[in-house]
């Protein structure tokens, strides 16, 4: 009988604890992710499609390949254990709060708002802020980063199938999608007047060294920091108040509150925190 993590014949591909222990320090070393010991099951099937795509047959050899630079599989290792859940406008509250906010930003700016989407998996978050940015009649510069390059991949490609936009009114997807014909039927992909918004970009949050990026009016960071120790979250806060400008937007997680703890950063609603510096 086969054993189910098998990679080559009856070879079983079995990720023991050493193994499982190696490879959440290492992505935690690499991006800063703690994962707990019931993310074991998680860890093992999606290393396992790694396993197969490299010919290995087991976790052993393929953690040395991880930590052998030149094999240029640690990026791989990476976007296999980042989580991408996302969706249009989850938490919407969060975009009405920004819509409102980029109304008068119109009204008093005569520069575009810019925001950054700080972790944007797929791109659904980085494209429901654009559409949000070009419903309120405000210009944005929008910059959308992610560790994952599979992920940006996705996102920066702005093509999704249909199902993906199930949520979205039909009244949303004429104004700000075209949906495929021929050989394209059954996806949609961004317009061109969203697409001139969003500039995407590889960027490790846990890097200890960011590119040079001019101060934002509102930062996305949602449902990231809960995969950092409080000690990474607490890092990640005091970055942000150097990104941010006065009076700027900080949206979170739902199940996140890492900002409550800086002086400088007050509740403005669920969720939302405005950077008000002494």
């Amino acid at each position: 009988m086969r054993t189910a993590g098998a990679v080559h014949g009856d070879t079983a591909a079995l990720l023991g604890p050493q193994e499982f222990a190696l490879a959440c320090r290492l992505i935690a070393e690499y991006a800063g992710i703690k994962l707990s010991d019931h993310k074991r099951y998680m860890v093992y099937n999606r290393l396992l499609r790694r396993l197969r795509a490299r010919g290995l047959e087991n976790f052993a050899d393929y953690l040395q390949l991880v930590q052998d630079e030149p094999s240029g599989e640690r990026e791989s290792f990476v976007n296999a254990l980042t989580t991408n859940l996302t969706a249009f406008f989850r938490e919407p509250h969060h975009f009405e709060l920004l819509r409102g906010r980029a109304r008068l930003h119109r009204e008093r700016e005569r520069r575009p708002m810019r925001i950054w989407c700080s972790a944007c998996a797929t791109g659904e978050e980085a494209w429901s802020i654009a559409m949000t940015m070009r419903e309120a009649g405000c210009a944005a510069d929008i910059l959308a980063s992610d560790i994952d390059t599979d992920a940006l991949e996705t996102a920066s490609a702005g093509l999704y199938p249909m199902e993906r936009t199930s949520a979205l009114s039909d009244e949303t997807l004429r104004a700000h999608w075209l949906r495929g014909t021929a050989g394209n039927a059954g996806w949609v992909s961004v317009r061109p007047e969203l697409r001139s918004m969003v500039k995407f970009m590889q960027l490790n949050l846990q890097s200890p060294q960011w590119p040079g990026l001019d101060p934002f009016d509102a930062v996305f960071c949602r449902n990231v920091a809960i995969y950092f120790d409080r000690d990474a979250q607490k890092r990640l806060i005091t970055r942000f108040a150097t990104m941010l400008r006065p009076g700027g937007l900080l949206a979170v997680g739902h199940a996140e509150s890492f900002p409550a703890g800086h002086a400088a950063f007050q509740g403005c609603g669920r969720t939302a925190y405005e950077y008000l510096p002494a």
